[in-house]
């Protein structure tokens, strides 16, 4: 598996997915170890380099997490992996010789197995110390968080069902729909999933959904919706009554929203591919203008705030990336608002920690014509807007200080008249 996302560009859930596709035979406890292990190296893999002072290969990565997490001695990994003697010897003495890197921000990216762009940009526009607090969190395990499908079942009838299948689930701090169930357990195989009753969803993820104040009635469009996780979410919000339109450029994940809509019992989804050229989107969106309550725009992003379930990603992004993904997050917001009705609201929203990405675009987005912020205790509610700490419209999401992925969500008003 990691020879296929080292050597071969694969990203590392589709390499762990055709690997384990392979190899029925293995029990879930042992999936979850592959699983950990390929993710786990990955999180290590910038720290291990600097230390052994080269570019590793496949096998030395592996024995080097073994010999640094301590399930071997480095001279027993390097026999298990047919490494030549000596080879982890530089992984001898690590804390000492990472404490004593002099210049703090190189500090930061080998303490917490980043690139060196990423350290520069956290501690930029973080600061030092909540830089390191994030980089830590994401190199741990995520939560296996999952929403209450309301349409089914609510949380307390889904804690129950799960309690009588075995599993454990206490709920989580802020979303009122969401579990964070036993680690160990096999999601997808539980009756309660075939049946519909939740979804696999981050706290954060959930929030974004809330903060749109979907409701009975509205029609709510959601722009950006992949295979639909916010989508069923603002399904359950309106109770099955009212439209709710997803769009996306890629007609197979809204195929995938429409069977999972199914399983869910969501009859009030209409899903509309749209063109990858810009002027044609446009084109295909004209009967939609003026028409939305609510619009939102989950936009495609870097992704810097889900590095501890895509601990790949950082290796895989430049530091022009944040930039080029802004680009096309505006032109996003200016296509999509336009669908917003007079005293509509947009939410736009991302799973990134750059500024680029966030609030750059939100300043563009309080400045189109028509569009005012909207304070989002408005939908929220304001015991729960404060309690995540939101500041007016906006709203930053943190791995370290809520348990969530990175997210950011801004709200805007259309006015009327």
């Amino acid at each position: 598996m990691l020879g296929l996302v080292r050597e071969q560009g694969w990203l590392a859930d589709r390499a762990l997915e055709a690997v384990l596709r392979r190899q029925k035979r293995l029990y879930s406890v042992e999936r979850r170890a592959a699983a950990e292990a390929l993710y786990g190296i990955l999180r290590a893999q910038g720290r291990i380099e600097w230390l052994l002072g080269h570019r590793a290969g496949p096998a030395e990565l592996y024995a080097a997490s073994l010999a640094s997490s301590g399930a071997l001695p480095a001279n027993a990994a390097e026999r298990r992996l047919g490494l030549e003697r000596g080879s982890l010897a530089p992984l001898a003495g690590a804390e000492a010789r990472i404490a004593a890197i002099a210049d703090p921000v190189q500090r930061l990216g080998v303490e917490g197995s980043l690139p060196a762009w990423l350290a520069e940009r956290l501690a930029a526009e973080m600061g030092l110390d909540e830089a390191r607090a994030f980089s830590a969190a994401v190199n741990v395990r995520a939560p296996l968080t999952v929403r209450a499908n309301l349409l089914k079942a609510t949380r307390d009838d889904l804690a129950r069902q799960l309690l009588e299948e075995g599993v454990e689930a206490k709920e989580t701090p802020f979303s009122p729909w969401g579990l964070v169930l036993d680690g160990h357990a096999n999601a997808f195989g539980l009756a309660a999933f075939k049946g519909g009753l939740f979804e696999i969803q981050d706290e954060g993820s959930q929030l974004i959904a809330l903060a749109c104040g979907a409701r009975s009635g509205m029609k709510v469009v959601d722009a950006c919706a992949g295979a639909g996780g916010k989508t069923l979410a603002l399904a359950a919000e309106m109770r099955n009554r009212g439209v709710l339109l997803a769009l996306d450029v890629d007609g197979d994940r809204l195929e995938e929203a429409r069977r999972r809509a199914r399983r869910d019992g969501v009859d009030n989804l209409r899903t509309k591919p749209l063109p990858a050229d810009d002027a044609e989107a446009d084109l295909a969106l004209r009967d939609e203008e003026g028409k939305a309550d609510v619009v939102l725009i989950d936009a495609p992003c870097s992704g810097l705030g889900t590095l501890r379930r895509k601990p790949d990603a950082r290796w895989r992004l430049g530091p022009a990336d944040p930039e080029r993904f802004a680009r096309i997050q505006k032109v996003l917001v200016q296509r999509f608002s336009r669908l917003v009705k007079p005293g509509g609201r947009l939410v736009y929203a991302t799973c990134s920690v750059a500024r680029a990405e966030n609030e750059e675009v939100a300043a563009m987005a309080a400045a189109l014509p028509g569009f005012s912020p909207l304070p989002l205790e408005r939908t929220l509610g304001a015991v729960l807007a404060g309690k995540v700490g939101a500041v007016g419209n906006e709203l930053r999401l943190w791995p370290h200080r809520h348990g969530t992925d990175g997210f950011f969500v801004a709200a805007f008003e259309r006015r009327k008249g």
